[in-house]
């Protein structure tokens, strides 16, 4: 229920005026601070991640975000301010015709073949997909289901029952418009208004299709397999032509909008299509140098780290990264090594390390003069 939810704001930490890359930003800290395969086990760790990317999913989609800041949770339970599609929650018995074209076809104020009853295009249609970090590199097929208004398959979109037609409006002659004059100081000023008789259409139903109750479509759920090309990246779209809502007196169907989230992976940041991650290496494989494993997207790879690596150090590994889309070539690894100084020592390890301090001297740290040089300056 909504009011055992938390403000969606205040799970990600921010205020209302937060832009677009605060509201990114803010989710990628916390979906990786919560990550179950950064908690394993951890209960309110995984509620609190799946809080986060539902409070994500609403707050980055726009359209989502404007119901969610105008009505709250309300927006998107049934009968809420902002349910059903487009705000349209479903024939009831005072079904107004009109409705459903202002809502779906543009309104009846909109183009002049529209006004005229003429062919009009179907709504485009958007839904978002959440991947995780590996279905968007590697790429996935994923079914996605969505609401559209189709053709009523019993009256086939014109809205009168069977063995019926509509007939053309005799009040506007077809036009769904009619004009009106008024007489001003200025004269008589002459205006157009959809035509109350037919309510914009043109035409009339005198018998109502029983399935659609004469609005000629019907508000259906349609299911539909998607595949996500590799290298696809969080914020970005897939359309699909001809999957919105169907178009009215044969106008063309819509198109589907399918708006990709990407979830943070605990490892890896990604950037275009580089990928960064730390990699700690021991005191010892720093000083002399040796062969450690490296986390790729295919699993650990051997690496030669040479002699002398200093903590902070970045290497390179060309064509690890995320595959470019629709092509053969791919980003780089970026990994920057952590020298991790080791705790715990017995006294025999301290007596070594203190031999080994003694036997470098003054140059066991090269920078350090340089360093007080600058700082003395």
């Amino acid at each position: 229920m909504a009011e055992n939810k938390r403000d969606y704001y205040e799970v990600l930490g921010l205020d209302k005026s937060a832009d677009e890359a605060a509201i990114k930003r803010a989710y990628r800290t916390l979906a990786k601070k919560y990550h179950p395969d950064m908690n394993p086990g951890d209960k309110e760790a995984e509620q609190k991640f799946k809080e986060v990317n539902e409070a994500y999913d609403v707050l980055s989609d726009p359209d989502k975000k404007a119901k969610y800041d105008q009505y709250g949770h309300a927006a998107f339970e049934a009968g809420g301010g902002g349910s059903g599609f487009g705000g349209f929650g479903g024939f009831g018995e005072d079904f107004d015709i009109s409705d459903i074209f202002s809502s779906f076809f543009g309104g009846m104020g909109g183009s002049s073949s529209a006004r005229r009853g003429g062919p009009a295009r179907g709504d485009d249609l958007s839904v978002r997909l959440t991947l995780t970090f590996e279905e968007a590199v590697f790429g996935v097929k994923k079914e996605i289901s969505y609401q559209r208004l189709q053709k009523c398959a019993e009256c086939g979109g014109s809205g009168a029952a069977k063995g019926t037609s509509p007939k053309t409006c005799p009040t506007c002659r077809g036009t769904g418009r009619v004009r009106t004059q008024q007489r001003t100081p200025l004269g008589i000023m002459q205006t157009q208004k959809n035509c109350d008789a037919c309510r914009g259409t043109g035409k009339i139903v005198e018998t109502p299709c029983s399935a659609c109750r004469g609005a000629g479509y019907t508000y259906v759920t349609k299911k539909l397999d998607v595949s996500v090309p590799a290298g696809i990246d969080d914020g970005q779209r897939i359309v699909l032509s001809g999957q919105g809502s169907d178009g009215r007196d044969g106008g063309a169907a819509g198109d589907l909008y399918i708006s990709v989230s990407v979830r943070p992976h605990p490892l890896f940041e990604r950037e275009g299509t580089d990928i960064y991650c730390e990699v700690p290496i021991s005191f010892a494989e720093a000083a002399l140098g040796g062969e450690i494993d490296i986390p790729t997207l295919e699993g650990t790879e051997k690496f030669q780290i040479p002699e002398g690596t200093q903590t902070g150090t970045t290497f390179h590994l060309k064509q690890k990264g995320v595959p470019v889309v629709n092509s053969k070539n791919r980003g780089t690894l970026h990994f920057t090594v952590r020298v991790e100084t080791p705790k715990s020592l017995n006294a025999e390890q301290k007596d070594l390390l203190r031999r080994f301090a003694d036997s470098c001297g003054e140059t066991g740290v090269k920078g350090r003069e340089k360093f007080f040089r600058r700082f003395r300056k």
